[in-house]
Protein backbone atom coordinates (compact mmCIF):
# COMPACT_ATOMS: atom_id res chain seq x y z
CA UNK A 1 0.00 0.00 0.00
CA UNK A 2 1.46 3.26 -0.81
CA UNK A 3 0.65 6.30 1.29
CA UNK A 4 0.67 9.75 -0.46
CA UNK A 5 2.38 12.71 1.71
CA UNK A 6 0.07 16.21 1.54
CA UNK A 7 2.26 18.82 0.09
CA UNK A 8 2.39 21.99 2.62
CA UNK A 9 0.46 24.58 1.64
CA UNK A 10 2.81 27.00 -0.50
CA UNK A 11 0.96 29.84 -0.22
CA UNK A 12 3.35 33.26 0.49
CA UNK A 13 2.39 33.80 4.04
CA UNK A 14 3.37 37.46 3.27
CA UNK A 15 1.04 38.01 0.25
CA UNK A 16 -1.17 40.22 2.21
CA UNK A 17 1.49 42.19 3.80
CA UNK A 18 1.60 45.19 0.90
CA UNK A 19 -2.13 45.72 1.74
CA UNK A 20 -1.46 45.84 5.23
CA UNK A 21 1.64 48.61 4.68
CA UNK A 22 -0.41 50.46 2.50
CA UNK A 23 -3.54 50.68 5.16
CA UNK A 24 -1.24 52.22 8.04
CA UNK A 25 0.15 54.83 5.27
CA UNK A 26 -2.78 55.86 4.15
CA UNK A 27 -4.28 56.05 8.48
CA UNK A 28 -0.99 57.55 9.18
CA UNK A 29 -1.34 60.02 6.20
CA UNK A 30 -5.18 60.63 7.69
CA UNK A 31 -3.65 61.30 11.34
CA UNK A 32 -1.26 63.28 10.18
CA UNK A 33 -3.37 65.60 7.88
CA UNK A 34 -6.00 65.39 10.55
CA UNK A 35 -3.62 66.91 12.72
CA UNK A 36 -2.89 69.80 10.76
CA UNK A 37 -5.92 70.80 10.47
CA UNK A 38 -6.90 71.08 13.88
CA UNK A 39 -3.51 72.98 14.43
CA UNK A 40 -4.67 75.49 11.54
CA UNK A 41 -8.17 75.95 13.32
CA UNK A 42 -6.85 76.30 16.58
CA UNK A 43 -5.04 79.75 14.92
CA UNK A 44 -8.15 80.76 13.59
CA UNK A 45 -9.34 83.62 15.91
CA UNK A 46 -12.65 83.14 15.07
CA UNK A 47 -12.60 79.58 16.31
CA UNK A 48 -11.46 80.70 19.43
CA UNK A 49 -14.38 83.30 19.35
CA UNK A 50 -16.69 81.06 18.58
CA UNK A 51 -16.61 78.71 21.80
CA UNK A 52 -15.61 81.38 23.77
CA UNK A 53 -18.84 82.79 23.03
CA UNK A 54 -20.80 79.58 23.36
CA UNK A 55 -19.58 79.23 26.63
CA UNK A 56 -20.34 83.19 27.79
CA UNK A 57 -23.58 83.57 25.81
CA UNK A 58 -26.11 81.38 27.99
CA UNK A 59 -25.26 83.25 31.56
CA UNK A 60 -25.46 86.55 30.02
CA UNK A 61 -29.09 85.73 27.99
CA UNK A 62 -30.13 84.09 31.60
CA UNK A 63 -29.34 87.45 33.60
CA UNK A 64 -31.11 89.36 31.05
CA UNK A 65 -34.20 87.15 31.68
CA UNK A 66 -34.13 87.06 34.87
CA UNK A 67 -35.32 90.85 34.63
CA UNK A 68 -37.89 90.13 32.23
CA UNK A 69 -41.20 88.78 32.16
CA UNK A 70 -40.60 85.01 30.90
CA UNK A 71 -41.72 84.59 27.23
CA UNK A 72 -45.01 82.61 27.34
CA UNK A 73 -44.95 82.28 23.53
CA UNK A 74 -42.39 79.69 23.55
CA UNK A 75 -41.70 76.32 24.65
CA UNK A 76 -41.20 76.41 28.02
CA UNK A 77 -40.24 80.16 27.79
CA UNK A 78 -42.85 80.71 31.01
CA UNK A 79 -41.01 78.02 33.51
CA UNK A 80 -37.79 79.82 33.05
CA UNK A 81 -38.50 81.72 36.96
CA UNK A 82 -39.82 78.65 38.53
CA UNK A 83 -37.19 75.82 37.21
CA UNK A 84 -33.45 76.23 36.35
CA UNK A 85 -33.75 73.15 34.04
CA UNK A 86 -36.45 75.18 31.72
CA UNK A 87 -33.79 77.21 30.67
CA UNK A 88 -31.41 75.20 28.53
CA UNK A 89 -34.61 73.50 26.86
CA UNK A 90 -35.64 77.23 25.84
CA UNK A 91 -32.28 77.92 24.55
CA UNK A 92 -32.17 75.03 22.84
CA UNK A 93 -35.50 75.45 20.67
CA UNK A 94 -33.87 78.99 20.34
CA UNK A 95 -30.95 77.84 18.50
CA UNK A 96 -32.84 75.66 16.00
CA UNK A 97 -33.77 78.53 14.30
CA UNK A 98 -30.51 79.48 12.91
CA UNK A 99 -27.85 79.34 15.34
CA UNK A 100 -27.31 75.86 15.22
CA UNK A 101 -26.48 75.59 11.10
CA UNK A 102 -24.36 78.90 12.02
CA UNK A 103 -22.54 76.89 14.80
CA UNK A 104 -20.72 74.59 12.24
CA UNK A 105 -20.40 76.47 8.69
CA UNK A 106 -18.16 78.92 9.84
CA UNK A 107 -15.34 76.06 10.02
CA UNK A 108 -17.22 73.65 8.15
CA UNK A 109 -18.20 75.72 5.37
CA UNK A 110 -14.99 77.67 4.99
CA UNK A 111 -12.75 74.57 5.20
CA UNK A 112 -12.49 73.31 1.96
CA UNK A 113 -13.24 76.57 0.29
CA UNK A 114 -10.65 78.45 1.86
CA UNK A 115 -8.27 76.28 -0.44
CA UNK A 116 -9.35 77.50 -2.99
CA UNK A 117 -9.59 81.37 -2.34
CA UNK A 118 -6.06 80.81 -0.93
CA UNK A 119 -4.91 78.76 -4.34
CA UNK A 120 -3.06 76.18 -1.88
CA UNK A 121 -4.49 73.00 -3.30
CA UNK A 122 -1.64 71.90 -5.40
CA UNK A 123 0.55 72.83 -2.26
CA UNK A 124 -0.96 70.38 -0.59
CA UNK A 125 -1.18 67.24 -2.70
CA UNK A 126 2.62 67.57 -2.81
CA UNK A 127 2.64 66.83 0.48
CA UNK A 128 2.71 62.98 0.33
CA UNK A 129 -1.30 62.96 0.94
CA UNK A 130 -3.88 62.32 -1.06
CA UNK A 131 -7.07 63.62 -1.84
CA UNK A 132 -9.04 61.05 -0.28
CA UNK A 133 -6.62 61.41 3.08
CA UNK A 134 -7.38 65.24 2.78
CA UNK A 135 -10.96 65.04 2.86
CA UNK A 136 -11.02 62.73 5.46
CA UNK A 137 -9.05 64.68 7.70
CA UNK A 138 -10.87 67.84 6.79
CA UNK A 139 -13.94 66.48 7.33
CA UNK A 140 -13.06 64.74 10.55
CA UNK A 141 -11.37 67.86 11.74
CA UNK A 142 -15.30 70.27 11.07
CA UNK A 143 -16.95 67.45 12.57
CA UNK A 144 -14.62 67.97 16.22
CA UNK A 145 -15.08 71.76 15.94
CA UNK A 146 -18.76 70.98 15.79
CA UNK A 147 -18.48 68.87 18.75
CA UNK A 148 -16.48 70.84 20.94
CA UNK A 149 -18.18 74.09 19.97
CA UNK A 150 -22.00 72.43 20.80
CA UNK A 151 -20.76 70.80 24.08
CA UNK A 152 -19.31 74.10 25.28
CA UNK A 153 -22.94 75.29 24.60
CA UNK A 154 -24.94 72.49 25.89
CA UNK A 155 -22.43 72.81 29.29
CA UNK A 156 -22.80 76.62 29.49
CA UNK A 157 -26.39 76.50 28.83
CA UNK A 158 -27.51 73.61 31.38
CA UNK A 159 -25.04 74.88 34.06
CA UNK A 160 -26.06 78.68 34.20
CA UNK A 161 -29.72 77.20 34.38
CA UNK A 162 -29.18 75.44 37.68
CA UNK A 163 -26.86 78.56 38.80
CA UNK A 164 -28.40 81.06 38.36
CA UNK A 165 -32.40 79.62 38.67
CA UNK A 166 -31.90 76.96 40.26
CA UNK A 167 -32.48 73.13 41.25
CA UNK A 168 -36.47 73.08 41.22
CA UNK A 169 -38.33 70.50 39.51
CA UNK A 170 -39.40 70.64 36.39
CA UNK A 171 -42.78 70.12 34.85
CA UNK A 172 -43.42 68.21 31.50
CA UNK A 173 -44.66 68.34 28.56
CA UNK A 174 -47.68 66.79 29.81
CA UNK A 175 -47.96 68.48 33.08
CA UNK A 176 -45.93 65.69 35.34
CA UNK A 177 -43.93 67.01 37.67
CA UNK A 178 -40.32 65.45 37.04
CA UNK A 179 -37.78 65.14 39.56
CA UNK A 180 -34.50 67.34 39.64
CA UNK A 181 -32.31 64.51 39.37
CA UNK A 182 -34.74 62.75 36.78
CA UNK A 183 -35.17 66.38 34.94
CA UNK A 184 -30.87 67.18 34.43
CA UNK A 185 -30.76 63.42 32.80
CA UNK A 186 -33.62 64.57 30.52
CA UNK A 187 -32.27 68.01 29.68
CA UNK A 188 -28.54 66.37 28.67
CA UNK A 189 -30.75 63.81 26.08
CA UNK A 190 -32.84 66.79 24.86
CA UNK A 191 -29.20 68.54 23.47
CA UNK A 192 -27.92 65.07 22.82
CA UNK A 193 -31.12 64.30 20.54
CA UNK A 194 -30.31 67.39 18.34
CA UNK A 195 -26.48 66.70 17.86
CA UNK A 196 -27.30 64.41 14.81
CA UNK A 197 -28.78 67.33 13.42
CA UNK A 198 -25.35 69.00 13.68
CA UNK A 199 -23.48 66.78 12.02
CA UNK A 200 -25.72 66.81 8.63
CA UNK A 201 -25.25 70.64 8.81
CA UNK A 202 -21.54 69.79 9.14
CA UNK A 203 -22.15 67.67 5.82
CA UNK A 204 -24.35 70.50 4.15
CA UNK A 205 -21.75 72.83 5.03
CA UNK A 206 -18.40 70.72 3.51
CA UNK A 207 -20.48 70.11 0.08
CA UNK A 208 -21.37 73.46 -0.46
CA UNK A 209 -17.87 74.56 0.41
CA UNK A 210 -16.76 72.22 -2.00
CA UNK A 211 -19.10 73.12 -4.98
CA UNK A 212 -18.95 76.27 -4.52
CA UNK A 213 -15.48 77.09 -3.78
CA UNK A 214 -16.32 80.09 -1.92
CA UNK A 215 -16.27 80.26 1.39
CA UNK A 216 -18.81 83.55 2.07
CA UNK A 217 -21.68 80.52 0.40
CA UNK A 218 -20.33 77.84 2.40
CA UNK A 219 -21.02 79.62 5.56
CA UNK A 220 -24.03 81.59 4.86
CA UNK A 221 -26.00 78.81 2.81
CA UNK A 222 -26.59 76.32 5.68
CA UNK A 223 -28.25 78.94 7.32
CA UNK A 224 -30.16 80.20 4.71
CA UNK A 225 -30.98 76.69 4.11
CA UNK A 226 -31.80 76.00 7.78
CA UNK A 227 -34.03 78.82 8.12
CA UNK A 228 -35.68 77.64 4.51
CA UNK A 229 -36.47 74.22 5.95
CA UNK A 230 -37.69 75.55 9.21
CA UNK A 231 -39.98 77.78 7.45
CA UNK A 232 -41.13 74.80 5.38
CA UNK A 233 -41.65 72.32 8.35
CA UNK A 234 -44.32 75.32 9.26
CA UNK A 235 -46.60 74.69 6.49
CA UNK A 236 -49.31 72.13 6.51
CA UNK A 237 -50.22 69.65 4.74
CA UNK A 238 -46.60 68.27 3.69
CA UNK A 239 -46.21 65.62 6.12
CA UNK A 240 -44.30 63.26 4.04
CA UNK A 241 -41.92 65.83 2.92
CA UNK A 242 -41.50 67.53 6.37
CA UNK A 243 -40.45 64.23 8.05
CA UNK A 244 -37.38 64.87 5.68
CA UNK A 245 -36.15 68.20 6.20
CA UNK A 246 -33.17 67.97 8.07
CA UNK A 247 -34.77 70.69 10.78
CA UNK A 248 -37.58 68.43 11.82
CA UNK A 249 -35.45 66.03 13.99
CA UNK A 250 -34.64 69.15 15.85
CA UNK A 251 -38.44 68.75 17.78
CA UNK A 252 -37.84 64.91 18.29
CA UNK A 253 -36.23 65.61 22.13
CA UNK A 254 -40.15 66.55 22.78
CA UNK A 255 -41.34 63.43 23.58
CA UNK A 256 -39.02 62.80 26.11
CA UNK A 257 -40.53 65.31 28.49
CA UNK A 258 -44.03 63.58 28.30
CA UNK A 259 -45.07 61.24 30.93
CA UNK A 260 -45.02 58.76 28.70
CA UNK A 261 -41.74 58.91 26.21
CA UNK A 262 -42.22 58.34 22.81
CA UNK A 263 -39.20 57.46 20.78
CA UNK A 264 -40.16 57.35 17.11
CA UNK A 265 -39.32 60.94 16.46
CA UNK A 266 -35.96 60.35 17.55
CA UNK A 267 -35.20 56.78 15.86
CA UNK A 268 -37.18 58.40 12.56
CA UNK A 269 -34.79 61.82 13.27
CA UNK A 270 -31.60 59.86 13.06
CA UNK A 271 -32.22 58.30 10.26
CA UNK A 272 -32.83 61.10 8.05
CA UNK A 273 -29.47 62.97 9.76
CA UNK A 274 -27.91 59.68 8.74
CA UNK A 275 -29.31 60.35 5.42
CA UNK A 276 -28.80 64.06 5.02
CA UNK A 277 -24.43 63.49 6.30
CA UNK A 278 -24.00 60.36 3.92
CA UNK A 279 -25.42 61.81 0.54
CA UNK A 280 -23.90 65.36 1.27
CA UNK A 281 -20.44 63.65 2.36
CA UNK A 282 -20.62 61.51 -1.07
CA UNK A 283 -21.30 63.73 -3.30
CA UNK A 284 -18.88 66.28 -1.85
CA UNK A 285 -15.92 63.45 -1.57
CA UNK A 286 -17.11 62.97 -5.62
CA UNK A 287 -16.70 66.65 -6.59
CA UNK A 288 -13.46 67.16 -5.06
CA UNK A 289 -12.11 63.71 -6.61
CA UNK A 290 -13.20 64.90 -9.99
CA UNK A 291 -12.00 68.17 -10.14
CA UNK A 292 -8.94 69.52 -11.44
CA UNK A 293 -6.88 71.19 -8.80
CA UNK A 294 -3.37 71.33 -10.66
CA UNK A 295 -4.18 75.12 -11.10
CA UNK A 296 -4.64 75.60 -7.50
Amino acid sequence: MTTTATEPSTANPDSSRPRRVAAKLQRAGTRTAYHWELVKLAALIRVRAMIIGCLIAPPIIVLILRGQRPPADTLYGKLIHLSGFAVPLLLLGFISQWVLPLLTSLVAGDIFASEDQQGTWKTILTRSVSRAQIFRAKTLAALTFAAVAYSALAVSAIASGVLLVGRQPLTGLTGQTITPSTALGLVIAAWAAAFPVLIGFTALSILLSVRTRNPALGVVGPVVLGLAMSLLGSVGGIGLLRRLLLTTPLDAWHGLLTATPFYGPLVQGLAVCAAWTALCLVLAYRSLRNRDLTEG
